[in-house]
């Protein structure tokens, strides 16, 4: 008796992709952006320390387009990171188990993020 040839393990192929898996996949790119984003403040904070001709190149990159976009980016990773984050940590505490808690709160860190993010550059503008 020959056995049908199955698959091993579940793959993306098969499964719709839900909320939950989205943003469970979305918090670990914004680990890497994060990452990322450290390594600009790295060099930013490199190029202060050694002096006027290079803190002036990082400046004009970090005020271009490609760097404004660079910071936009770190900056909403940095807010769903920590919203998620603390999503999380209410899951460690035994709360937002049940579907409906979970979309809603999975939501709420979406638009949370993008809030956040919007109020922390309108901020630093009006600072300006």
């Amino acid at each position: 008796m020959a056995s049908r040839p199955r698959p091993l393990s579940p793959h993306l192929q098969v499964y719709r992709p839900q909320l939950t898996s989205v943003l469970s996949i979305s918090h670990r790119i914004t680990g890497v952006g994060l990452m990322v984003g450290t390594l600009m403040l790295t060099c930013w904070l490199v190029a202060a320390a050694g002096g006027g001709a290079t803190y002036d190149a990082i400046r004009l990159f970090l005020s271009s387009v490609i760097g404004r976009l660079l910071l936009l980016g770190w900056s909403f990773c940095l807010f769903y990171h920590l919203l998620n984050g603390v999503r999380h940590l209410l899951w460690d505490a035994g709360w937002g188990f049940e579907l409906k808690e979970a979309y809603a709160t999975g939501w709420a860190v979406v638009v949370g993020s993008g809030v956040l993010t919007l109020a922390a550059w309108i901020a630093a503008y009006a600072a300006r």
